[in-house]
């Protein structure tokens, strides 16, 4: 009995490390891996080994920025078992990587933490960091945006968007034809089976009286939404580009 107390403070308890085939991933690709296992002091039953894909969103609090750690996704690797007592247990994994999963720009930080569900019990947990590079659609926007239209990436963060979905919002320092008309572009993606939505933040540049009395009121932004099909996509960056290009001419003036 005071073994099963101590183990459900953490004493003693089994302990849990996942090990993955890698450590950078593409936003669709498959993660492979498994979670060795080591029981301790005392038998403990465990409902489930949850696997949970974490960043840091930022949130606003009090009128000031703050970062959160935030599930993305969940992912389940296998239901109720007992681990006996100092039983060493390993069971593999594979899943697909969702293709909305944030990339890694800046110092953003995403991680794997692993979570052993026991009733009654302090959770052991383990924490993997990796890379994420963006999804080939999500690359192709962005390097249409930045090569062809001149745009320079200047900020990329995780945010709650309006219905507390997390967003990972890039912003653009405009250049190119749009330096003089634009303070800034805003896209978030939303991948698709068939495509990829965005939604894009074109922020004008105030000009004269008006434009300045545009910008106090908010009224200098406008939000657009687009899609690409995966037949647009597939066109390269100059189509890519001139569809943007139009769209974001219809709104910069």
């Amino acid at each position: 009995m005071f073994k099963k107390m101590m183990a459900s403070l953490g004493i003693g308890a089994a302990t849990v490390d996942t090990q993955l085939e890698k450590e950078r991933y593409t936003a669709g690709e498959e993660v492979r891996g498994k979670v060795v296992m080591q029981g301790g002091s005392v038998e403990q039953q465990i409902d489930r080994i949850n696997l949970f894909l974490m960043t840091e969103v930022v949130k606003e609090v009090d009128d000031r920025k703050v970062r959160e750690d935030e599930v993305v996704h969940r992912f389940n690797i296998t239901d109720s078992f007992t681990l006996g007592e100092g039983e060493e247990k390993e069971i593999d994994f594979s899943f697909t990587l969702p293709l909305d999963t944030p990339a890694s720009f800046g110092r953003l930080p995403i991680w794997f933490q692993t979570g052993l569900d026991i009733p009654n019990a302090v959770d052991p947990q383990d924490r993997d960091y990796i890379h994420v590079d963006p999804s080939e659609n999500v690359q192709a926007v962005l390097t249409a945006v930045q090569h062809e239209l001149g745009f320079k990436l200047r900020k990329v963060e995780m945010e709650y968007a309006r219905n507390y979905q997390i967003v990972q919002e890039f912003e653009f320092q405009p250049g190119g034809k749009f330096r003089s008309d634009l303070d800034e572009l805003e896209i978030l993606f939303f991948p698709k089976a068939e495509g990829l939505d965005l939604i894009i933040q074109v922020d004008r540049r105030a000009k004269g009286l008006g434009g300045l009395l545009a910008e106090a009121l908010d009224a200098d932004e406008s939000h657009v939404k687009t899609h690409f099909s995966n037949q647009e996509l597939s066109e390269g960056e100059e189509a890519i580009a001139s569809k943007l290009e139009q769209l974001i001419e219809r709104f910069s003036n």
